[in-house]
């Protein structure tokens, strides 16, 4: 227990001075996507659930793209600790290479990002309907998405490239902007729903085309002035346009051996989780509606816990980059601490709010009402234990290096235990909304115990190089 709460101001300020900057920006988005739903709810349980698994399938690239921002953010936060450290003893050509290989590792993730952007684009483009009838049969649900999809094709180059310029921001420190562009992108949402899916101010009543215009808006805005800034003012990285040209040759190999698996993971957990939302969704509207409302009620408690989250891999990395392993060690127990304490501050959270949030919803049935109330109570049992591992396999671990083994094990507990108990209560066993959503959520458990043994061992603490001679 003494290694998991220390007495160490410092550290407990460093990590909040990263996390509630990060915090108030996913609050926001929350708030964001919490308007969407209540202003398109108000429209009907059939546009609602439309609109909140059309969102599942663009879900499945906003997390390819967090996999590759914070798989870079692995090599960026432990290279501008090599470049702090270098500095510090005057080696001036040790703190270039590690710029250099901070440059690479941001021109390869941008590479990746946009050239997926392409291809979610072009499926949403070519086959709406097919990505619908993955999540449902029901004939008025599915149009109003292929209605919704068809207008967020662009979105994802703005989201993409908006999201992994963001994260690595944060890595190198810079963390106040964008939480400003995110107040800005929640003003630009909130005006263009309102105006789009109502018809205010002369303009059509759109209904769920305008929902998803609406968003699109806010992505625009976001990327613009991030993207902006990232690539014509930064003066911490120094980045530019010319840049996405300059040859990778060299950190390569690094690149793929670190960010890859953690691309691979996200992806696979994406399409994990799309599966869940597809057992979800063909569970009936009502079902699908009742998490449409508590999935906005479970961002917004873990908020906090996102933001700890990125700080435990930006922390780590850069204490491993300075070449400090014990005090890493230290660090990683009192992260633990940490992600069992915000758990349970989140828990506490769902509790007391999820009635006030439900009664906001005013035209759902009764019965998504009801199923509502029980995945409320699941949800708060299951923030304890995934808050804690995403702490430590989002953050602490993975800014370790240890990216291979997260893959492997995140997927395993997945695949081998989640999903198939939540088909076998779902579908089988014909069990309740709550234990329904403990059996899909069962992995975040077992994850939770692993990590622990995992931080124990050591053997998480990976060796990272600039690719350089």
């Amino acid at each position: 227990m003494n290694k998991l709460y220390k007495n160490d101001p410092a550290f407990y300020r460093k990590v909040f001075a990263i996390t509630l900057p990060i915090a108030l920006q996913s609050l926001i988005t929350i708030g964001v996507n919490m308007l969407d739903t209540i202003m398109v709810g108000s429209l009907g349980d059939d546009a609602l659930s439309a609109t909140s698994l059309a969102n599942s399938f663009i879900t499945v690239y906003h997390i390819f793209c967090m996999g590759l921002g914070m798989g870079a953010s692995v090599l960026v936060s432990r290279y501008w600790g090599m470049k702090k450290a270098a500095e510090e003893c005057g080696d001036v050509s040790g703190g270039e290479k590690a710029v250099h290989a901070l440059k690479q590792t941001v021109a390869l993730m941008l590479r990746i990002t946009l050239g997926l952007a392409a291809c979610f684009a072009m499926a949403t483009l070519l086959a709406p309907g097919f990505i619908m009838k993955m999540y449902t049969e029901e004939s008025a649900i599915l149009d109003l998405g292929v209605t919704y999809l068809t207008f967020s094709v662009i979105t994802y180059f703005f989201l993409g490239s908006s999201l992994v310029c963001t994260i690595v921001l944060r890595s190198v420190g810079q963390v106040r902007l964008p939480l400003y562009v995110s107040i800005g992108a929640f003003f630009v949402n909130l005006s263009a729903n309102y105006i789009l899916i109502f018809g205010k101010l002369g303009a059509p009543a759109l209904g769920v085309a305008g929902a998803a215009l609406g968003t699109l808006a806010a992505r625009a805005f976001e990327a613009l002035v991030i993207c902006g800034y990232f690539l014509v003012t930064d003066k911490r990285i120094g980045f530019r346009v010319r840049d996405l040209a300059m040859n990778t040759r060299r950190i390569i190999a690094e690149y793929f051996r670190v960010s890859i698996p953690v691309l691979i993971s996200d992806g696979i957990l994406a399409i994990g989780s799309n599966t869940v939302a597809m057992v979800i969704g063909h569970l009936g509207g009502a079902f699908a509606s009742a998490n449409a409302i508590t999935a906005v009620t479970q961002q917004l408690s873990s908020v906090v816990i996102t933001g700890a989250s990125q700080a435990g891999a930006i922390v780590t990395g850069q204490t491993l980059g300075e070449g400090d392993r014990a005090k890493t060690m230290e660090q990683g127990y009192m992260f633990f601490g940490l992600g069992l304490f915000l758990g349970a501050i989140s828990a506490a959270f769902i509790m007391l709010s999820s009635d006030l949030i439900i009664s906001t919803y005013k035209n759902v049935s009764d019965e998504a009402v009801n199923i509502a109330h029980d995945l409320m109570l699941a949800i708060s049992i299951i923030i304890i234990f995934q808050g804690t591992n995403s702490i430590m396999t989002k953050g602490v671990l993975r800014g370790g290096g240890d990216t291979r083994m997260l893959m492997l094990t995140d997927n395993i507990f997945l695949w081998v235990l989640a999903i198939p108990l939540g088909l076998l209560g779902g579908f089988v066993l014909k069990m309740s909304p709550f234990w329904i959503y403990i059996f899909l959520k069962s992995d975040q458990i077992v994850k939770t115990v692993w990590a622990y043994l995992r931080l124990r061992s050591g053997k998480w603490i990976k060796k990272i190089s600039t690719g350089r001679n």
